[in-house]
């Protein structure tokens, strides 16, 4: 974008490169190289399932949630979690949310408290692998030491909304806590309005501002928008372009914060995951139509899921 929007009729001529060149994730040129987001990319690294599975080979996911005025952001968040494949998934709320939580929860279990000090603790059990905080955090006095109790975790973790926000007013703290594990995936999933607070005034174009900011804070970054861009550390991207423009509405943001914890929660990689999520949150937008709300998109997920072979396989 803005690109996109204002280019005609695109054609797509094949000039005789083979596709294994195309594919190959090498430096070229001494640049890392950029990919068209697309199921190719990631399919291979797609959580299998197996007959004699079971929940706990899925993974734990833990939604941290706020107070109980903007406590279905987590609900949003945990439900495209459990949608995705996330064997369990955990709300950890404040006590103020638990009825509203508990009156909406089925599947999904509630634990009680998300003080910095309960959530080191309910992460302690390391079957809860995945975590996406943000989603209705709040930026409370207490938000900055929950997304570092969460980073001291060895679980992955998914920064999102708030969590970014917080993030923001100390920014080098929460750099130093995501580079102190380096093995434990991190992905951020700013819009620009949240990436501007984080990282201020970047230089260059989208593709270069989002691959800076990774390289900077040590995750995965997840520049969202009608062209989301992925980047990696060392500057792997992505762009993804199946968006549609009804996609912009409240919560889509949680629901796909929630579909890449879910992933790594199965223990896909970081880069792949956030790329599976950012595509196949664009197909089921592009199945659903107009019309949309946050809470249609996981209900299409299984049928975006069925015309592709995600979930066939046996683990080696």
């Amino acid at each position: 974008m803005p690109g996109r929007r204002l280019c005609g009729e695109v054609v797509l001529a094949d000039i005789g490169i083979p596709p294994t060149v195309l594919n190959v994730p090498q430096l070229l040129n001494g640049e890392a190289p950029t990919w068209a987001n697309a199921p190719a990319l990631w399919v291979n690294c797609f959580p299998s399932l197996t007959v004699d599975g079971h929940k706990y080979h899925r993974g734990h996911t833990v939604a941290v949630s706020g107070s109980i005025g903007m406590s279905g952001a987590a609900r949003l968040a945990a439900r495209a979690a459990l949608r995705i494949g996330s064997g369990l998934v955990t709300i950890a709320a404040p006590a103020d949310a638990v009825p509203a939580h508990a009156a909406h929860l089925n599947a999904i279990m509630l634990a009680h408290g998300q003080a910095p000090n309960e959530l080191r603790c309910l992460l302690e059990d390391k079957r809860k692998n995945s975590v996406v905080i943000g989603p209705g955090l709040g930026l409370g006095g207490q938000a900055l030491d929950q997304v570092l109790a969460v980073l001291a975790s060895s679980s992955a973790v998914v920064l999102d909304a708030d969590a970014l926000t917080t993030t923001s007013t100390a920014r080098e703290t929460v750099f130093s806590a995501i580079a102190q594990n380096s093995r434990r995936p991190v992905v951020l999933t700013p819009h620009e309005g949240e990436f501007s607070r984080l990282f201020g005034d970047v230089s260059g174009s989208k593709l270069e501002r989002t691959r800076t900011a990774a390289k900077r804070c040590g995750g995965v970054m997840v520049l969202k928008g009608p062209d989301t861009v992925i980047a990696t550390p060392d500057g792997r991207a992505a762009i993804n372009e199946n968006a549609p423009p009804w996609l912009a509405t409240a919560g889509s943001g949680d629901v796909l914060s929630g579909m890449i914890a879910g992933l790594l929660a199965q223990g896909m990689l970081a880069f792949e995951a956030a790329c599976a999520a950012v595509w196949l949150h664009g197909a089921a937008a592009a199945l659903f139509g107009r019309g949309l709300i946050a809470e249609d998109l996981t209900e299409m997920l299984p049928e975006v899921l069925q015309d592709y072979p995600f979930t066939s396989g046996s683990d080696e």
